[in-house]
């Protein structure tokens, strides 16, 4: 007699069937070993929930809309002539841990260090909304700005009060939104849109399979000629005149002039023309180098249509690459086995190795998972900072004396693998001095992690941190 307990056959044939073939599906697309292992007992153990998960947040394949980008790249960089100069002045004069760097960005199709004729380092969002106002206030021909959240308050006022005066002006103005990111701003952007200003989206707001690929990137360009990056949105929580000192955000950003804005504004062509279709070109948006310039920048660009690895490559070389200190401050750390691994053994071989994260973000989930990684690392050497109250969001790198990396790019799969992101590589003393002094400011306000605080966590807290690090490829 058949047990109550024993599966039909068809259901034990369609259960193998089903295996057999998301095991085929997921081998092809060709994922690290334990990402792809962990997918396929996922979707074999929970099918419909797995689907589910894997539709909305897994890494689905980009193959449309990496042809589509590559095609606006190609054709962008043709018509740009020779804005992207030969390679092997990535390699002059920038130190070793420097030259390392340059090499390594330039091997994954970045720019090569290009000169700058100002480079400036701000840790205050006041200081920095300042002076991109002052840019916008003062560009002739066009402004592009880039970015993944553009919140309603008195900082989108002011920049949306600019934007207008300079479209009124006949000055053309593009504001490119990540479609998650900034949602909900219709009424907001619709005087803009009235004024001249062009806005698209970048993405939809919400949609199966986009939950992930989206721009983190913070892009103003003006004229081509001046340009800002980094960590800083436009949102009030980074403005201390706004919100006050105490509740402001620790964030950095960088204002540069010159031919190393070059890169930063053909990463802002080759997306708005990706979002939008339409193809913006001519030297008015990439003007002719001219070579002028003392300071060294080079802008990497990374997403998941091309290399969705150069941002990772940069920082992975940075840390192998470090002979006396390696100084990050991120507000989102998940690192993956390279990264640990490269972290751990640059301590063990004697680099100051420190890691500085908020003591609290706005991602609980993520704090868990970088929790769990804090045993390991502490045992290896490495010195770990849990900045504030308030927020810190700088994304920020010091490698030696050679290099002051300030971009987007947090230390996660996300912003490694698949959100598109801008870093600038500052070469030189000058603004490594610059972010040395920042990043010991910070340190004054943080407390450092001790092996104490392992040993006191509860049962509870550990296993929460240690589920929290299973989902680490997702955050």
């Amino acid at each position: 007699m058949t047990s109550f307990f024993t599966l039909p056959d068809w259901f034990v044939f369609l259960e193998v069937a089903w295996v057999i073939a998301i095991s085929g599906y997921i081998l092809t697309e060709r994922r690290p070993p334990l990402a792809t292992v962990a997918w396929i007992v996922t979707l074999a153990a929970l099918p419909i929930l797995g689907v589910l998960v894997y539709y909305f947040l897994g890494p689905r394949n980009l193959e449309r809309k990496r042809r589509r980008r590559v095609v606006a790249r190609a054709a962008k960089r043709q018509r740009s002539g020779g804005s992207r100069p030969n390679r092997a002045s990535a390699v002059e004069a920038l130190g070793s841990a420097g030259s390392r760097l340059a090499a390594v960005a330039a091997g994954v199709e970045q720019a090569p260090p290009l000169p700058a004729l100002t480079l400036d380092i701000y840790d205050g969002g006041c200081e920095t909304y300042t002076a991109m106002i002052e840019a916008i206030a003062a560009a002739q021909h066009h402004v592009h700005l880039e970015y993944y959240i553009f919140t309603e308050g008195e900082v989108a006022r002011r920049f949306r009060d600019a934007l207008i005066e300079r479209a009124q002006a006949g000055v053309q103005v593009r504001l490119l939104l990540d479609g998650l990111g900034s949602k909900r701003m219709r009424d907001f952007l619709q005087p803009m849109r009235d004024a001249g200003v062009q806005v698209a989206r970048f993405g939809p707001r919400m949609r199966p399979g986009f939950v992930n690929f989206r721009t983190h990137r913070k892009i103003v360009v003006c004229d081509g000629t001046t340009g800002f990056t980094g960590g800083m949105n436009v949102d009030d929580c980074h403005d201390e005149s706004v919100i006050g000192v105490d509740e402001c955000w620790r964030d950095t950003h960088a204002r540069i002039t010159g031919d190393a804005v070059a890169p930063l504004a053909l990463a802002f062509l080759e997306d708005w023309q990706y979002a939008t279709e339409e193809v913006v070109d001519g030297v008015e948006y990439l003007p002719e180098l001219t070579g002028a310039g003392t300071h060294q920048v080079q802008i990497c660009a990374s997403g998941p249509d091309a290399h969705p690895q150069s941002i990772h490559a940069v920082y992975f070389t940075a840390i192998t690459s470090a002979r006396q200190r390696m100084w990050i401050s991120t507000p989102y750390f998940v690192p993956d086995e390279a990264m640990q691994s490269a972290l751990s053994s640059a301590a063990l071989r004697g680099v100051d190795v420190r890691v500085l994260i908020p003591t609290r973000s706005d991602q609980r989930l993520a704090d868990a998972a970088a929790r769990s990684y804090f045993p390991e690392l502490l045992a290896a050497g490495v010195r770990i900072f849990l900045y504030g109250p308030p927020q810190l969001h700088a994304k920020t790198l010091v490698v030696d004396d050679d290099a002051a990396i300030v971009g987007s790019a947090n230390l996660d799969n996300r912003s490694l693998r698949l959100n598109f992101e801008a870093i600038a590589i500052c070469y030189g003393r000058e603004p490594v001095e610059q972010l040395v002094a920042m990043y010991e400011a910070d340190l004054r306000k943080a407390r450092e992690v001790t092996v104490k605080d392992i040993t006191r966590l509860s049962i509870p807290e550990r296993l929460y941190e240690g589920a929290a690090r299973l989902l680490s490829p997702m955050l």
